[in-house]
């Protein structure tokens, strides 16, 4: 019997293949319906994550999608909430996940049973209608998020309580109405600061986006118009980064990211370039610079009563609205501390799922990981691991082994949650994909494809890493991966190419 905390996208997978492994899933979803993240609600929910409505997906559908479940080809190709959501759904009927999933119960604790040492069992205590109820568990799937508790670190900001204007953090950000004619501050340069000030600007008198570090900035239009994942997310691309020279592999990114535009131009290059959180996705942002809707200027050095002082900046900039877009802390609050230890916004987690030190190791995290490709495919391939895992079917190396290589990691880490663009670099999305898929015998093998299928495998190698390769062949082997792959063009190219001039050619 295994608990999954969560039926949002992490959820809904882990669920799923527990099911494909012949394992007992309950799953926790403490308000009423599915979804996560994505399902958006007009007021703001104490422990759910909030968005936006105007939120769009900034991975494509085609690299998004569940490994076994394509999106339908009408489906636009990068997905506003709602339609992602849709989804959602489709993916839970399909499966016939709702019947696994106890809506409007909370997970109050979860606490090793007394003889966790010999049985990995969970004691699970949750809440219903003001109503506690205690479960044992032989496995525990941890998929609650990382959205809903903001940090909202004022302290780093002097002056701050002089401030007589008005400040809030991200998530409380919902319509650009609030903004109506004020002079407004942007702080941090995350994709929800991006999106809130370009909203923004359109009904301001003016936006200032304030960001100590820079960013990479990505367009969801990439090569040719194809979409930015299917382009740079490919088995070559992986390739030619992950063995050339850092100095050589370093100057391709520079050279890359700035072939769109100058960030230098911009105010936009990072401070340290190979020491940047994952790059920010929006099509506005230079548009917007270059007609003066936006101003991007360094970090703040003070608050005064109703203005700021940047860094390198002598003169005061009247503001009368400020919006922290300074991320989330990483929180379990129904897990003791010993169970996951959080620093810095850093779990200590291998692969970014197992605690290291569990003498059974029948606790996992899903989910917990910002990598720089789509989270749909990646939080299924976690969860299609830990199941075998749970199953005995897959083995962990010995406690020193995984906090040697968690150690690894620390020594890299950026202070952020999930992964730093200087680790998405060495172990970016396509590599960690195959090292899981590896573990559970699901990696395709390319030249073995060459001999018996070379279109195929000329397509996997060339052409983007979509999720259907990894149900190619091993456990949870799917008969129409194959046929997903060949036609995975065909359906980003569907909803797109709805008037075709005479006489110009059909194919991509």
């Amino acid at each position: 019997r295994v608990a999954v905390v969560g039926a949002g996208v992490s959820g809904l997978a882990a669920t799923k293949c527990c099911l494909d492994e012949g394992l007992e899933p309950t799953c926790f979803e403490q308000s009423q319906d599915i979804g996560g993240l994505w399902r958006y609600t007009e007021h703001i929910e104490d422990g759910r994550p909030s968005l936006y409505p105007s939120v769009i997906s900034n991975t494509s559908k085609e690299m998004s999608a569940f490994s076994d479940f394509p999106y339908p080809e009408d489906f636009p190709v990068f997905l506003p909430n709602a339609r992602l959501l849709d989804y959602l759904r489709c993916y839970a009927e399909h499966f016939s996940l709702r019947e696994h999933i106890k809506f409007g119960t909370t997970v109050v604790s979860i606490r090793k049973h007394p003889d966790f040492a010999t049985t990995g069992q969970w004691n699970v205590v949750t809440e219903a209608d003001g109503k506690q109820a205690s479960h044992i568990f032989d496995a525990v799937m941890v998929c609650s998020g990382n959205f809903s508790e903001p940090s909202l670190p004022l302290h780093c900001f002097p002056g701050m309580e002089k401030f007589q204007g008005q400040y809030f953090h991200s998530r409380q950000y919902k319509h650009p109405d609030v903004f109506q004619g004020k002079r407004v501050l942007v702080v941090g340069m995350g994709n929800s600061g991006v999106d809130i000030a370009v909203e923004a600007s359109r009904v301001a008198s003016k936006v200032t986006i304030c960001t100590c570090r820079g960013a990479w900035l990505l367009s969801r239009v990439f090569d040719h118009g194809y979409p930015w994942d299917m382009v740079f997310n490919t088995r070559l691309m992986s390739l030619i980064k992950n063995n050339l020279p850092r100095p050589l592999s370093w100057a391709l990114v520079n050279y890359k990211m700035n072939q769109r535009l100058n960030h230098e131009n911009y105010g936009l290059q990072p401070e340290k370039s190979c020491l940047v959180r994952e790059p920010v996705l929006n099509d506005d942002l230079p548009s917007y610079i270059l007609t003066g809707r936006i101003t991007i200027k360094p970090g703040v050095k003070e608050f005064k009563a109703s203005s700021v002082v940047f860094h390198n900046c002598p003169e005061e900039e009247p503001i009368d609205i400020v919006v922290f877009c300074t991320g989330y802390n990483v929180s379990f609050p129904f897990l003791e501390e010993s169970v996951v230890k959080v620093e810095n916004k850093h779990a200590s987690l291998y692969k970014y799922v197992f605690p290291t030190h569990l003498q059974k190791h029948t606790l996992a995290v899903i989910g917990l990981i910002k990598p720089l490709g789509a989270i749909v495919p990646l939080t299924e391939m976690q969860a299609r691991w830990v199941t075998r895992v749970f199953k005995g079917l897959c083995q962990l190396p010995p406690q020193s082994v995984m906090e040697k290589e968690v150690n690894e990691k620390k020594k890299n880490q950026v202070k952020w949650f999930g992964l730093s663009f200087d680790e998405v670099l060495k172990t970016e999305w396509l590599t960690y994909m195959d090292a899981l898929a590896s573990f559970i015998g699901a990696k395709p093998s390319v030249l073995g494809l060459l001999c018996r299928d070379p279109w195929l495998a000329f397509t996997i190698f060339f052409g983007p890493c979509s999720p259907y390769q990894y149900r190619l062949g091993g456990p949870g082997h799917w008969e129409g991966a194959r046929q997903a792959i060949l036609t995975q063009w065909d359906r980003t190219l569907k909803p797109t190419r709805t008037r075709i001039p005479a006489g110009s050619s059909s194919s991509f």
